[in-house]
């Protein structure tokens, strides 16, 4: 089985864009020094760094499995950014934020996935049912489903809801082993009809090697002050061991996720 190496490369904000006022975190469209845009999840938003954690590992965990994400960046603010920013608001998460954020690539004129306006296939359905299961991730409903169409193919963002126990850490390791009951509100349950044959699929990918190598992504300075933890290796590794312990128990939310199918149908 191949074994893959995630990699993030680094980029340094150079133009404040636009905010996207979507959501409570004041993301924003920036550009970086290599010419591209990004959506730009900063470190002083609401949620701080635990939101970041969150992008990061999911969408990396999303990108072994073969979903499509948009590449992740690392992105360095300069203290001497967003000085002349006008708007107050913004110029305080912009000072907050100096140093390394979290980037998206911007998917420019892509549209919000509606699902009356289109049908997503049993298995597409059933992959992100079963990642969403395994990492909580709360936020994809029909209200809010944070999936794009993109060039006609589904693209996932926005998982910065997603490891909501990593808030507290208060009995994290019984946490891994909980169904997730808000599956019965995800917009792709009713299509999710082969999550079983997914499951073998999708633990054979995610061994405890790639895991590992995810989790190192993680940079230190974005697992230290509130932390419960004695180091920032300490911390990452409870990551690992909640999402190892999750995927021996995935039969937990797989059984969850079909019974709160069926009451749908």
């Amino acid at each position: 089985m191949k074994h893959t190496q995630p990699e993030l490369r680094s980029v340094n904000v150079v133009r404040y864009v636009t905010p996207l006022r979507e959501g409570g975190s004041l993301p924003a469209i920036i550009e970086a020094d290599d010419d591209f845009l990004y959506v730009l999840k900063f470190r002083g938003a609401g949620q701080g760094v635990k939101a970041l954690i969150a992008e990061l590992v999911a969408g990396e965990l999303a990108r072994v499995l073969g979903l499509r994400i948009p590449e992740l960046v690392f992105a360095n603010l300069d203290e001497s950014f967003g000085r002349a920013e006008p708007d107050e608001e913004i110029q305080d998460l912009l000072q907050f934020s100096v140093g390394l954020n979290l980037g998206l690539h911007y998917l420019s004129r892509a549209i919000t996935f509606d699902s009356l306006v289109t049908t997503v296939d049993a298995r597409l359905a059933s992959q992100i049912v079963w990642l969403d299961c395994l990492i909580t991730n709360v936020d994809r409903t029909a209200r809010n489903t944070n999936m794009l169409m993109w060039h006609k193919e589904l693209w996932l963002i926005d998982h910065g809801a997603a490891f909501y126990f990593h808030h507290s850490w208060q009995n994290w390791k019984e946490q891994a082993k909980r169904p997730f009951v808000q599956v019965k509100d995800h917009v792709l349950l009713p299509q999710a009809t082969q999550l079983t044959e997914v499951d073998a699929e999708f633990k054979a990918l995610l061994s405890p090697e790639q895991i590992q190598s995810i989790v190192s992504l993680i940079p230190d300075d974005w697992l230290t002050g509130d932390s419960p933890f004695a180091t920032p290796e300490e911390h990452r590794q409870a990551y690992a061991q909640f999402l190892e312990a999750r995927l021996a128990h995935t039969d937990i939310f797989i059984q969850e996720a079909q019974h709160a199918r069926k009451a749908l149908i």
